[in-house]
Order: C-alpha cells, then sequence, then structure tokens
C-alpha cells in the first residue's frame, strides 16, 4: 500500500509497530457485513463491526461485534455501566468518528471513547475490522485491536 493510500487506522498501527494486513473490495452501498466475510473469504464471525452508541448519562461508547450478530443494547448498557445506551443517528457518525457509515473503524477516531469488543475475539488468531473507509478491512491480532484500542471483551450480543 502507497504511503499516500493509507488510512488513519494504518497510520495509527504504523506508528505502534504493530502488523497487520489490508484487504479491498469493491463496495456495493447495499452490501452485508456476512457478504463482505463471503468476499473476504473469512468466516463471519472472525469480521467485525463497528458500532457507536451514546448512553443517557451522554458519553459515547463503542462496540465491537461480529457481522452476523447484532448488540444487544441492554447488555451493552450494563457493561459500559450506563442505565441505558442507543446507536447515534447515522448523521453524527462522521462529525463525531471522523469516519462515514460503512467505513467506522474502533482504530483512530477523532477522539477516543471507551469501547468494548464481543468476548469472542481473542479465541481467534486474526480478526477483521474496517480499515476506516468503504472498501478496506485489516486484518490483525485481536490483542493488538485491544491494546491499541484499550478495550475490554464483554458478552454484548443478542442471543
Amino acid at each position: 500500500m502507497k504511503k499516500e493510500d493509507k488510512t488513519n487506522v494504518c497510520r495509527v498501527l504504523d506508528g505502534k509497530k504493530i502488523s497487520y494486513e489490508t484487504h479491498s473490495y469493491e463496495p456495493d452501498a447495499t452490501m452485508t457485513g456476512e457478504e463482505i466475510a463471503g468476499i473476504l473469504g473469512e468466516d463471519p464471525s472472525k469480521v467485525f463491526k463497528t458500532l457507536v452508541t451514546q448512553g443517557k448519562s451522554g458519553g459515547y461508547y463503542v462496540f465491537v461485534v461480529p457481522v452476523k450478530e447484532e448488540l444487544d443494547l441492554k447488555k451493552a448498557a450494563k457493561a459500559a455501566g450506563e442505565k441505558s445506551i442507543d446507536m447515534i443517528k447515522q448523521k453524527d457518525l462522521l462529525p463525531l468518528t471522523g469516519y462515514v457509515h460503512g467505513g467506522c473503524s474502533p482504530i483512530g477516531m477523532k477522539k477516543q471513547f471507551p469501547t468494548f469488543i464481543h468476548e469472542t475475539a481473542p479465541s481467534f488468531e486474526h480478526i477483521f475490522v474496517s480499515a476506516g473507509k468503504v472498501g478496506l478491512q485489516i486484518e490483525l491480532s485481536p490483542a493488538d485491536l485491544i491494546s491499541v484500542v484499550r478495550c475490554k471483551t464483554a458478552d454484548i450480543i443478542c442471543g
């Protein structure tokens, strides 16, 4: 990847000397996370999406869950120590995080928010998250992601 093509995610990881691999694909506005996993040839349980929420207290929280799963807002609130949590509006995502819908990464947001990743992540050798733009995923070890983002693992999905 050329230096000028690197996303903020790549720059953060390079700065911390963390090993990663990028995977690009031709994006389609209607594409689901499971379809992206299929394009990557990966199990959807190893491909994670980044969701941004706001708690009743006004604080923001980031949740990283497998693409085939849904965030359980009650479990998310409990993990964050909030009475309740709601997804932020899509129009608020870019000003808050610096990322667009479909290209939001837990790495390199404008501000570091408390972040939680689903408890299954550490069981994989590598996982995938957005590299900070639509059409680009990053593959890295869950331990490295947890270290860089200082996130906690939690049971945060429905079911």
